[in-house]
């Protein structure tokens, strides 16, 4: 159960908590938490495929401070979110400049952000072409990227409902880093980069989550 260790009391507690529910109530697998760097800033990019990815990727042993979209403000799982992940809300679709400067902040203060690269749910299961907001951030604070790969969740409450402990993985790759010309690229130059870490992630999950990616990724 490995656990932030210089996370505040109550991230810790509700790491510890989360560990307990989610082996209770899930069958869990993980691996890959040894590519999980102990200390310096770090870009958490899981896919999105459920609301609760966030419950899945709290468990990697860092202080996570996470996106999460408007809509989730002064509800339970925004105070959760708030309370829990310090959550950076963000309006989707547009360039909010508080939400840039607050991860950026966390990032050079070297703590460690979750971005789905995505930017939005998948409906279908299948990955979405990424957004160039991890790599951009990257860039700009020299940022490790850990590609991450999370399913089974999407049938989550429907197992429950049916008394049974839905099977989760969670794969976790070796950390990626831009070379230093990244600081200073154009988003057109880092778009190279987004696919990099898309296919990292996409090359985790099974063929049928991988979407927009899966030719690439059976054509090695």
């Amino acid at each position: 159960m490995p656990i932030a260790p210089d996370a505040p009391l109550l991230y810790r507690f509700m790491q510890r908590l989360l560990w307990f529910l989610l082996r209770s109530l899930t069958r869990l697998h993980i691996s890959g938490l040894e590519h999980v760097p102990a200390a310096g800033p770090l870009i958490i990019s899981p896919n999105h495929l459920h609301v609760s990815d966030v419950v899945f990727v709290a468990l990697i042993p860092r202080r996570i401070t996470a996106f999460a979209a408007n809509k989730w403000r002064g509800k339970l799982a925004g105070w959760l979110l708030s309370t829990a992940a310090n959550a950076i809300y963000v309006a989707r679709g547009e360039v909010d400049r508080q939400a840039l400067g607050r991860a950026l902040s966390v990032l050079q203060g070297g703590g460690a952000l979750g971005m789905a690269p995505e930017g939005t749910r998948s409906r279908t299961g299948g990955l979405l072409p990424g957004k160039d907001g991890p790599v951009y951030l990257a860039g700009r604070t020299g940022a490790a990227l850990l590609p991450v790969a999370v399913w089974g969740q999407e049938r989550l409450f429907t197992e429950w409902l049916r008394l049974r402990r839905p099977v989760i993985h969670m794969h976790i790759a070796s950390p990626m880093r831009l070379p230093p010309a990244a600081a200073h690229a154009r988003m057109d130059d880092l778009r190279p980069h987004t696919e990099k870490l898309m296919l990292a992630i996409a090359r985790l999950l099974p063929a049928e989550y991988r979407g927009v990616y899966a030719d690439q990724v059976r054509q090695g």
